[in-house]
């Protein structure tokens, strides 16, 4: 998972944002500004089909599962999803997307294998910003974002750790999946969104379009 150059001529992709409820806007703002990435919103099962690759953002995660659930969207996503539909969850998106989350048996995807822990750095006031060391995307650091963020308690066998925060894992993948419990479209570092439009980039090489 390496963020690859800028480049004009690079194969247009249509990664959807999940625009339920959420920081949906500072994820099209950071796609919109990769090359050949096109950001549509998804709400709808006719758009969820039509893309390439998904983000889902963060926000409430409970109310994004159940509106998940009252729109017809979850169990379809949950079978695209195991299906190789690259996806990344941020915050709430990656608490959706855990297959357990303590303490809790809200609405969820579930096709990653970990467990998070919800709110684990605090409220909404003890929202703050750090420099995460991610060497799977650069050397120079990431910009954090947290607010009300998760941590990951368990990884299963087939997750790769990606950053980790006062020794608390704050960034995952497993396969087509990524999940960071932090913000960076609230940063102007784009590399973490470039990296997983290359991961989507190279699953339609490998693949094609469904």
């Amino acid at each position: 998972m390496t963020a690859g150059p800028r480049d004009s001529r690079a194969p247009r992709v249509r990664i959807g944002v999940l625009a339920l409820q959420g920081d949906v806007e500072p994820h099209r703002c950071a796609l919109h500004s990769l090359p050949g990435v096109e950001a549509p919103l998804v709400r709808s099962l006719d758009e969820l089909t039509a893309v390439d690759g998904l983000v889902i953002p963060g926000g409430e995660s409970t109310t994004i599962g159940k509106l998940l659930d009252r729109m017809g969207l979850l169990a379809p996503l949950r079978d695209l999803a195991s299906a190789g539909l690259p996806i990344y969850g941020t915050c709430a998106g990656l608490i959706l997307l855990a297959r357990e989350i303590e303490g809790s048996d809200q609405l969820r995807i579930g096709v990653m294998d970990v467990a998070v822990a919800r709110n684990a750095f605090g409220r909404q006031v003890d929202s703050f910003e750090a420099d995460i060391a991610m060497p799977a995307i650069g050397e120079e650091p990431v910009r954090g974002v947290f607010i009300r963020a998760p941590y990951v308690t368990r990884t299963g066998p087939d997750v790769q750790v990606l950053a980790r925060f006062r020794d608390r894992i704050v960034a995952v993948r497993q396969g087509h999946l990524l999940g960071t419990a932090f913000h960076p479209e609230l940063s102007a570092d784009r590399r973490v969104h470039s990296a997983f439009v290359e991961a989507v980039r190279d699953r339609i090489a490998k693949v094609g379009r469904p």
